[in-house]
């Protein structure tokens, strides 16, 4: 019996190449579906940096709180393929993904077509066929020539922070990098915009100016997102909420949030209710974001060790996640240890620079079946470059025997971070399956 696996293998020896940034070969298989993506409920649409998938983590929890059956698309998966399409609120069944992907294959005929593009024409045709009453739509790579791209009138255009990333595919500096997220933005239709740098925040409003998007809304400006007295305000022009503190750790979650409640606001205006947006808040739930791990992962801890895990793997994610590192060590100080891999496409030097201040302990490592991933030792290099102290382990089991192998008279904080991929890898050693 051919699987989702057998077909994403057969596709990915005829047209190998992951990223090829256009819209055509998108246009000519949506064409021979139906146009699918013509026939979409209300959709979202979320670009950005950072962030991207936890806004969209919001919106979903503060959407399902209200009762609505919410699709949703996000990329890379952590776990199993299956997570990327999320349909009326579960995710894609097996046989569902396949006959997608075989009527997919069959309309594309023997053109070359990249994975993502023909995963998210999949998505499309099972998102146009399935009732609910919201698509929450996240683009894989930069904005103007990503498959998601194809949305005319989307309820909203939602960009999250802008920063250095796939500098080889979107540009050199974030002028560059925003104006091809910028891309999303449609003539007569909301545009969002996080809080952003000068440069980025210019760039994306202008935009919005010259298509004609409305109304345009930027945080910082248009509306605020702080924490006061253990509460998360909110404030836009419509007035003043004061909410729980959101179920995901770190400050950074904050802005996500506000964003996400903007984003609502502006493409469904006050319909959804403050209880649930609340309520939203305190259930939403992102694997791989700041996550605590209390399965099998534990079984390597010394005492009492708390073992984090983060997805994060540019320069803006180092300083977040740093911040938040440091928040903890106030609050409870203990010494710091990291287990890092990473991709040999990201700035590795960058990104654990922004550790530096925590003095960390870290064990370099490979990524478990990326062809991409810098070995241990690179990253090991990289990481004394950023002025850390590192060891070469053996793999993520190794790094974690290690650390509980060792006599601590206070329990370690055990930081897994560097990439996505890693991510997925400690989630399945841990037994949490994204569901």
């Amino acid at each position: 019996m051919t699987t989702s696996a057998d077909l994403i293998a057969a596709l990915l020896a005829r047209y190998p190449r992951r990223i090829d940034l256009s819209l055509d070969r998108m246009w000519h298989v949506l064409a021979a579906l139906g146009d699918p993506h013509k026939h979409l409920p209300p959709t979202i649409h979320v670009a950005g940096t950072n962030g991207k998938g936890s806004t969209v983590a919001f919106m979903r929890a503060m959407l399902e709180a209200a009762g609505k059956r919410v699709h949703v698309y996000t990329s890379p998966h952590l776990v199993h393929f299956h997570e990327r399409i999320r349909l009326a609120g579960t995710l894609v069944g097996e046989e569902q993904l396949t006959e997608a992907f075989r009527r997919c294959e069959e309309a594309n005929g023997n053109d070359p077509i990249t994975i993502f593009e023909i995963t998210t024409a999949a998505a499309l045709l099972l998102f146009a066929e399935t009732p609910a009453d919201v698509l929450l739509l996240e683009v894989g790579l930069g904005g103007r020539y990503d498959a998601t791209n194809v949305i005319d009138r989307p309820a909203a255009a939602i960009i999250t922070p802008v920063s250095m990333d796939h500098m080889e595919y979107l540009g050199d500096t974030i002028s560059k990098i925003a104006g091809e997220k910028a891309g999303i933005i449609k003539r007569g239709c909301p545009a969002v915009f996080a809080e952003q740098s000068l440069e980025g925040r210019l760039v994306l409003e202008a935009e919005a100016e010259r298509v004609r998007a409305g109304p345009v809304l930027t945080g910082g400006q248009d509306f605020r997102t702080y924490a006061e007295n253990g509460k998360l305000i909110f404030q836009d022009t419509q007035g003043l909420m004061e909410l729980p503190l959101p179920r995901l750790g770190g400050q950074h979650q904050h802005l996500n949030a506000g964003t996400a409640i903007a984003g609502l606001r502006a493409a469904f205006g006050d319909s959804i209710p403050e209880a649930a947006i609340a309520r939203g808040l305190r259930t939403v739930d992102w694997p791989g974001r700041l996550q605590l791990l209390r399965g099998h992962v534990t079984r390597y801890a010394p005492g009492a060790a708390e073992i984090w895990l983060d997805g994060g793997h540019n320069e803006d994610c180092g300083r977040v996640l740093s911040a938040a590192m440091e928040e903890m060590q106030r609050r409870a100080p203990r010494p710091l240890v990291m287990i890092t891999g990473m991709l040999s496409t990201k700035d590795s030097t960058a990104f654990l620079s922004a550790f530096r201040s925590l003095s960390p302990e870290l064990f370099a490592i490979g990524i478990a079946g990326q062809d991409a991933a810098r070995s241990a030792s690179d990253v090991a290099d990289q990481a004394r470059k950023a002025g850390l102290s590192a060891t070469v382990a053996g793999g993520l089991t190794d790094a974690l025997s290690r650390v509980g192998d060792r006599r601590w008279d206070v329990a370690p904080r055990v930081l897994i971070t560097g990439s996505l991929y890693l991510a997925g890898e400690a989630l399945a050693l841990d037994g949490t399956i994204p569901t």
